[in-house]
């Protein structure tokens, strides 16, 4: 819309033209009283943006006031571009998690790229150095058209970023669903490492220091994509929607290292990318933050596109753009150092003591309004919470076993579920070892990463059983951080701290909203019992599709500092004669199992119960085992259960099998979903010293180097296959749903 077409300020009102950008009419009334008059085209879009619940967290800022947020390592907790934690020798790693789904439901190339490079500048924005990138992707049914073209394309669109740009992606998880078809989940983390003086934060101070635009141009794509974030999608209006913002992670990667070199200089004031809501957000919340204000001549933002507005020059969210403060009279100094890199710096305005965000174009003030009205000051709602109908129904249920007539069919049948399968195909597509520091690439329990110039490394995983919060959303939430932490712990890292990505259906229905509460209680406290604060995150709310919401998915991403390179672990089987130990009994644990949704099609009953007392001495005791050098190798068993994960760990080792015998219900000792659980394997000369430990280890068998899975009950065989069957299987399921003409 051209500024001689914009609307009056009485027309916007007496239209409800704020409707149509999603603001209430309480919401556009609260403006009004903040500027003291009515506002027009322009601020209304600004209020707008900012007040939407994708940059406002309107409805969650309360909910997320229960997570522990500080720590001995913690330097920097939510509240900027991403967390930062010490991790000794001066260095920190900073990361954060993004969620991506509006995007990647309309155009998933497009949406999960870009999901990618929002993420890495987050981090480099900080003053660090991205080193690894991970995900966490939910998709829908893959016999479904749709839902395959979305998988498909959204795992090529971060590949063809993150190899781009030189990013290796080391780790991650993918799950499917129908409830999430047709409205997938693309959530994306970026971890940095920095040394403790190049700490960056986004800020906007000092009167008449100098506001600069650097990267690309600014185009019309993406106009009110928070706005759209914020909403439900409806799969019959998806022609209605805004043009996608498109990346380039060639460009970013040039942005990335002038950004680098830039944090060295001591002009540099603060800096933040242009995320959602573009400069309006970048912008004011500098300035906000800071106490500040800030003026921009919107006649000197560069723009790729003919008579662009100050409505949307202020909203566009066209990729790869950062907003830089520096000194007075240090602003050549910048431009030249983004010239080097040939991109382009330019000034745009000036901080100000007035703390207002002042736009002016063509020589006229368009807009002003306070930067804290925009910022701070956003509405915060506390919505109704309401426990569903069925949760009472389900905790009210007695769990029982699955029927199981084959046991080895039905593990074979397990191993070649989406969820389970191997994610070859996925990770394939990745470049993992970009930079030459990746120690575990993806297909173990977590990824790691060297640090440079030191002898320890960072794992990093993502990880939430939706179905468990979707039973039960308390318990569910602790699972998803003490699952996370196994994986961790598996991998001989110290858990440190984590960020997340709240993914939930519309808070307005009071039901969603339990289970957001709920969920955020229980990951709140398995942080405080686990030790492992929330420092950066992220809440995508109205996650669903024509009115029906996704389970809710509370996406944990954790990342741990491994002391010793020498101590990390995998969890493949690594020699014949290895000695195999079960830490942990199974119950019977069916509730949201992947035996449950497969033999009765849907998911029911009470989740599995989880003590965080039990679990976190079960990690501590583990580690303390990895770290003294007692583990061959060791995972947790977490979908599918025992059986799974004992294939798994032959899997990924040649020419060796295990031999073990169980005790108890076959159904339940083999496929239950138990929590606090391990399976790790020990050289039998350490095994003394390995059950000494690790107090509730049980010997169960040895690896063998016969290429069979045998597995003995109380009365006899019970499972007895190849590796190689069992490994085709697995291997060639996501690949065969692909290729499928279903």
């Amino acid at each position: 819309m051209s500024a001689m077409h914009e609307p009056n300020a009485q027309q916007i009102k007496d239209e409800q033209l704020y409707r149509q950008m999603g603001m209430t009419d309480e919401e556009f009334e609260r403006a009004v009283g903040m500027l003291g008059r009515l506002p027009n085209y322009t601020e209304t879009g600004l209020f707008s943006a900012l007040w939407s619940e994708h940059c406002s967290y309107k409805s969650s800022k309360p909910v997320l006031r229960k997570f522990p947020t500080e720590g001995a390592r913690v330097l920097q907790g939510p509240g900027e571009g991403a967390g930062i934690v010490d991790i000794g020798d001066n260095q920190a790693a900073v990361f954060k998690m993004e969620s991506h789904n509006s995007p990647s439901a309309i155009e998933p190339f497009i949406g999960a790229a870009t999901g990618a490079g929002g993420v890495l500048r987050d981090v480099f924005s900080m003053g660090a150095r991205p080193v690894a990138l991970v995900n966490s992707l939910r998709f829908g049914d893959l016999t479904e058209a749709r839902d395959r073209y979305l998988f498909e394309e959204a795992v090529a669109g971060i590949a063809s970023y993150g190899n781009a740009i030189g990013i290796p992606t080391i780790a991650g998880e993918v799950q499917f669903d129908n409830c999430y078809s047709k409205r997938p989940l693309v959530n994306a983390m970026a971890v940095g490492l920095l040394n403790h003086e190049d700490i960056q934060k986004g800020i906007a101070s000092g009167v008449g220091n100098i506001v600069m635009y650097a990267g690309a141009t600014t185009g019309r794509d993406g106009i009110h994509g928070a706005t759209m974030s914020s909403s439900e999608v409806s799969v019959d209006k998806e022609g209605e929607l805004p043009v996608m913002q498109a990346g380039d992670p060639f460009l970013e990667k040039l942005v990335m290292e002038a950004c680098l070199e830039l944090v060295k200089s001591d002009a540099l004031i603060g800096i933040q990318d242009m995320g959602a809501a573009g400069l309006t957000s970048s912008a004011a919340e500098m300035a906000s933050k800071a106490g500040y204000g800030v003026e921009l001549n919107l006649d000197l933002v560069p723009q790729r596109e003919e008579g662009m507005t100050a409505y949307e020059m202020m909203l566009s969210e066209s990729q790869e753009r950062m907003l830089i403060v520096v000194k007075k009279g240090r602003e050549q100094e910048v431009t030249d150092l983004f010239a080097k890199y040939n991109i382009e710096a330019v000034v745009i305005g000036k901080v100000t003591d007035d703390k207002m965000l002042r736009l002016l174009h063509k020589g006229e003030v368009v807009a002003e309004v306070s930067a804290d009205a925009l910022a701070e000051d956003a509405p915060v709602y506390h919505k109704k919470a309401e426990e569903p109908a069925y949760f009472k129904e389900f905790q009210a249920m007695e769990m029982s076993e699955p029927v199981v007539d084959d046991l080895h069919a039905t593990l074979k049948d397990l191993l070649q579920r989406p969820t389970i399968a191997s994610k070859e195909w996925v990770y394939n597509q990745f470049d993992t070892q970009a930079r030459s520091n990746t120690v575990v690439a993806p297909g173990s329990s977590a990824g790691v990463i060297r640090v440079s110039g030191t002898n320890k490394g960072l794992a990093m995983t993502s990880d939430c059983n939706s179905r468990f919060v979707y039973l039960d959303p308390e318990t569910g939430g602790k699972i998803a951080v003490a699952e996370a932490a196994r994986n961790l712990i598996c991998s001989g890292a110290e858990p440190i701290a984590i960020t997340d990505c709240l993914n939930f259906g519309s808070a307005d229905k009071p039901e969603v909203f339990w289970q957001f509460e709920k969920s955020a209680e229980g990951i709140s406290e398995a942080c405080r019992k686990l030790n492992a604060p929330v420092i950066s995150g992220n809440v995508s709310l109205s996650n669903e599709v024509n009115g029906v919401p996704i389970y809710p998915t509370p996406t944990i991403g954790m990342v741990g500092l491994v002391h010793d390179l020498s101590q990390t672990t995998t969890t493949e089987f690594k020699n014949a004669g290895d000695v195999i130990y079960v830490i942990g009994e199974a119950s019977v644990d069916f509730g949201g199992s992947e035996l449950q949704q497969m033999t009765q099609g849907k998911i029911f009953g009470q989740a599995p119960s989880i003590d965080l007392e039990v679990e976190a001495a079960r990690q501590r005791e583990l580690l303390t085992a990895i770290q003294s050098g007692l583990v061959q190798s060791a995972t947790d068993l977490s979908e599918g259960g025992f059986a799974v994960a004992l294939c798994e760990k032959a899997f990924g080792a040649e020419g060796l099998g295990a031999g073990v015998t169980i005790s108890g219900s076959a159904v339940t000792a083999l496929f239950s979903e138990t929590q606090s659980r391990f399976l790790v394997t020990v050289k039998e000369e350490h095994a003394a010293a390995f059950e000494k430990a690790v107090a509730d280890a049980t010997k169960i068998g040895v690896v063998t180097d016969s290429n069979q899975i045998v597995i003995n009950g109380d009365n006899g065989l019970l499972i007895d296959g190849t590796v190689d069957e069992l490994r085709s299987a697995w291997r060639g399921a996501i690949k065969c749903l692909l290729n499928s003409e279903a």
